[in-house]
């Protein structure tokens, strides 16, 4: 079986790109987690690191996590291994590029939110659809605030309305958009040649410590509460564990108010 997190060097070892590796989909199962923690755990003992890209195999960087782990009964042990890789990504302290091409959803939009710069072609389609199962989603309901403002956040996470990548650009959450992939993946490397490599390593780590303090300090802090109240009280209702059945049983949720 193909590895579903693809790791490539680049630029002599100083940029490395993650690919998550399941097209067309992109899934971010136990599986794929599992994968991509054991190359952020390697990117902690290589120095000489400066930046790492996620992108996505195929037309879409990633339709979220996987709803069958979503489940009352499966659910904690999701969000432990899920929310690890945000932990380890502030730990790391490497700066870090979303490249993003078609759907970048759910959870799939949460780890491009933890990365310092978003990139998109003019394919990509950005959001928190969580909602529309009748569950919400902990990161991005700490991180979309602090990227974006709090009522740009609540129009995403309260609705689950899907942004296009120039919307998503306006709102300052993609700092460029591109034409297409080829466009990105060239004009990114452009950006990469101009503003990381030229710099070192280590001081830009002490930056992304240093830039991150109050962000990283709400995420180590409050991303626990999030995880609680979803949960201790969210899977506690009718309608949070229906939401999740009806779509796993594609039919029409039955909605009772609690």
């Amino acid at each position: 079986m193909a590895d579903k997190v693809l790791i490539q060097p680049q630029h002599e070892g100083q940029i490395v790109t993650l690919t998550l590796n399941a097209p067309k989909a992109n899934v971010l199962d136990a599986e794929m987690m599992n994968d991509l923690q054991k190359a952020l755990d390697d990117l902690g003992q290589q120095p000489d690191v400066k930046l790492v890209q996620i992108t996505g195999a195929g037309d879409h960087f990633s339709f979220g996590a996987s709803v069958p782990e979503h489940t009352r009964d499966k659910a904690p042990e999701m969000l432990r291994q899920f929310h690890g890789l945000f932990y380890s990504l502030a730990d790391l302290a490497i700066p870090a590029a979303a490249l993003i091409s078609g759907q970048c959803l759910g959870g799939g939009m949460e780890l491009a939110l933890m990365c310092n710069f978003l990139f998109a072609d003019k394919s990509a389609k950005l959001g928190q659809p969580e909602i529309q199962l009748g569950v919400f989603a902990p990161p991005a309901s700490l991180l979309l605030p602090m990227k974006i403002g709090q009522s740009g956040a609540d129009g995403l996470l309260v609705t689950g309305r899907i942004a296009s990548a120039e919307e998503a650009e306006a709102m300052g959450l993609v700092a460029q958009v591109f034409d297409d992939r080829e466009a990105m993946m060239a004009g990114v490397d452009a950006w990469v040649q101009k503003h990381i490599l030229p710099r070192s390593a280590s001081s830009l780590r002490y930056a992304v410590r240093a830039a991150r303090l109050e962000f990283n300090s709400v995420v180590k802090s409050k991303l626990k509460e999030q995880e609680r109240l979803y949960l201790d009280e969210l899977m506690a209702t009718h309608d949070a564990n229906e939401g999740i059945q009806s779509f796993l049983e594609k039919r029409k949720p039955d909605w009772q108010n609690k």
